[in-house]
């Protein structure tokens, strides 16, 4: 990402290589690759350097907008502080505070728990569909439930409950996130990776 500095000020943000018009001369996208940094700069294009330290992830912060800047020969990317989304769910209301109702039924916004709860039952679902079939054979001839079969769905089931359990117990939102984070809890040479958030069974005998 570079910048293209006309006194002092950042006029154009180049995402990406692209040809420009600088002083009514023509300058193809090479310019950005293959010309020096001494080169660049000389008709005012400057690599811009991200400072992400107030960046946070963008599934469980809102980050305000990008700010480019340009002080002492450098050209600078940054954000402002992030907010956390929300945990909880809310009450949808409107801009005089009362309730917004559909069909009769107040609107909730869903949290980030809500949110996260419902991913969980998705994928135990999910897990749980390869082996309906079972189920459904025994409810029409009888036949018995493999007991492998049955230890997967009722781990399926359980891990489902463990994750829900994890997630509610979140007060914060780094909380939740840091559920499902994942760290080496082994060695260098043999890395082991975990995280807080129970998993679910990988495998099951179709």
């Amino acid at each position: 990402m570079y910048a293209l500095i006309q006194n002092n000020e950042i006029v154009k943000v180049f995402a990406n290589p692209e040809g420009f018009t600088l002083n009514g001369n023509q300058y193809s996208s090479q310019v950005f690759t293959l010309w020096s940094n001494e080169e660049k700069q000389a008709i005012g294009i400057y690599e811009i350097e991200t400072d992400s330290s107030n960046f946070k992830d963008e599934a469980y912060y809102i980050n305000t907008n990008e700010i480019f800047a340009f002080s002492n020969g450098k050209a600078t990317r940054s954000w402002g502080n992030a907010f956390a989304k929300q945990l909880e769910d809310v009450n949808a209301v409107d801009q005089n505070g009362a309730p917004i109702l559909q069909d009769g039924k107040q609107v909730v916004i869903k949290g980030l728990k809500s949110q996260k709860i419902s991913i969980s039952k998705q994928q135990a679902a999910g897990l749980l569909q390869s082996t309906d079939w079972y189920v459904t054979r025994k409810a029409d001839t009888g036949t018995a439930i493999p007991q492998e079969i049955q230890d997967f769905r009722t781990a399926v089931r359980s891990v489902n409950n463990q994750q829900e359990t994890q997630i509610n117990a979140c007060t914060t939102v780094e909380q939740l996130k840091n559920l499902y984070e994942y760290t080496n809890t082994g060695t260098e040479q043999s890395p082991i990776y975990t995280r807080q958030l129970a998993e679910f069974p990988k495998t099951n005998r179709d």
